[in-house]
C-alpha cells in the first residue's frame, strides 16, 4: 500500500453493526444508564413520548361529582335517622305493654321522637320530590322498589295520624278524649303494619349507610358528616326539651280520667270500683 492509499488521521471509519445499524461513536450516551443511580433517576423520569397526559376534569365531570355527593349526604342523614327512630320505637312499643305504670315513660319517649320523626320526613320528602321533579343526580340514582314508593306517602300520613292523635289524646280537651283514643288506637294498628314492610324492606341500605358518617375511612368521602351527626343531635335534643315540657301534664291527665274510671251510685256520691268491697 503506498502513502497515497492510506486513509488520512483525521477521518474516522464507522463499521455497521450486525443490526445494521451504524456504530456509535465513542463517548455516545445510550439510553438505558450503566449506574444503578441513573438507572433509577431514568426509571423515575422516564415517560413514553407517545402517551398523552391524562385530561384534566371538566366542569359538568365536577359538578355530576358534586351533586352525587348529594345524594350520598341525603341517603346517609336518613340512614342514621332510622336507626335512632328504631331504637326509639322499640323503647316506646316495650311502654305499651304495661302503659298503666309506663304512661310518663310512654309519654316521654313519644315527645323525644317527634323532631327525629319530622328530620326523616323531610330527608325523604326531598328525595322523593328531587326524583318526581327531574333531578339528575336522583335520576341516577333510582327509585327504591315501587311496592315502598308506593307505601311511603301513606306511611308518613299514618305517622303523623299516630303521633298527633296521641298528642291530642294528652293536651285535647277532655270531651274528646274518647275519640282521640280511638283514633289513636287505630292508626297504630295500621302503621304498624306498614312500618314493618318498610322496615324490612329498607333494612340492608339503612345498615350500610348509617354507619359511614362514623367511620374515619369513610366519614371524609362525602363532606358535611359533622353537620348531619350534628342535626340529628339537634332533633333530639329538642325532643328532650318536649319531653320535659310535657311530661307534667301527665299526672293531671291521670286524673282527669276520672269519669272513665269512676262510678256514679244513684245518691251523687263518687265511689270506685275497686274500693268497694
Amino acid at each position: 500500500m503506498t502513502a497515497g492509499d492510506r486513509p488520512s488521521r483525521g477521518n474516522v471509519r464507522r463499521v455497521a453493526s450486525s443490526t445494521g445499524r451504524p456504530s456509535e461513536p465513542r463517548g455516545h450516551r445510550a439510553d438505558f444508564p450503566r449506574s444503578p443511580v441513573a438507572a433509577w433517576e431514568a426509571a423515575a423520569t422516564h415517560r413514553n413520548p407517545g402517551s398523552a397526559p391524562a385530561p384534566a376534569p371538566t366542569r359538568a365531570a365536577t359538578a355530576d361529582k358534586t351533586t352525587d355527593d348529594g345524594v350520598e349526604a341525603n341517603a346517609r342523614l336518613t340512614g342514621m335517622t332510622a336507626v335512632v327512630l328504631l331504637a326509639l320505637l322499640a323503647v316506646e312499643g316495650f311502654t305499651i305493654l304495661r302503659i298503666g305504670r309506663l304512661l310518663t315513660l310512654h309519654v316521654v319517649i313519644g315527645m323525644v321522637l317527634v323532631p327525629p320523626i319530622l328530620l326523616k320526613i323531610g330527608s325523604t320528602t326531598w328525595r322523593f320530590a328531587r326524583y318526581y321533579l327531574g333531578s339528575p343526580e336522583y335520576r341516577r340514582k333510582g327509585p327504591p322498589p315501587a311496592l315502598l314508593r308506593l307505601l311511603g306517602p301513606f306511611l308518613v300520613v299514618l305517622t303523623v295520624a299516630v303521633v298527633g292523635t296521641g298528642i291530642a289524646l294528652l293536651l285535647g280537651p277532655a270531651s274528646m278524649r274518647q275519640q282521640f283514643s280511638f283514633l289513636h288506637k287505630a292508626t297504630f294498628i295500621l302503621w304498624i303494619a306498614a312500618m314493618t314492610v318498610h322496615v324490612l324492606g329498607h333494612i340492608v341500605d339503612t345498615a350500610r349507610l348509617a354507619p359511614k358518617d362514623f367511620y374515619r375511612r369513610t366519614r371524609r368521602q362525602i363532606r358535611g358528616a359533622g353537620a348531619r351527626q350534628w342535626a340529628l343531635v339537634g332533633a333530639l335534643c329538642l325532643g328532650v326539651l318536649l319531653a320535659i315540657a310535657v311530661a307534667p301534664k301527665v299526672g293531671p291527665w291521670r286524673a282527669g280520667r276520672a269519669p272513665t274510671h269512676l262510678v256514679q251510685p244513684p245518691g251523687g256520691a263518687t265511689s270506685h270500683p275497686l274500693r268497694q268491697h
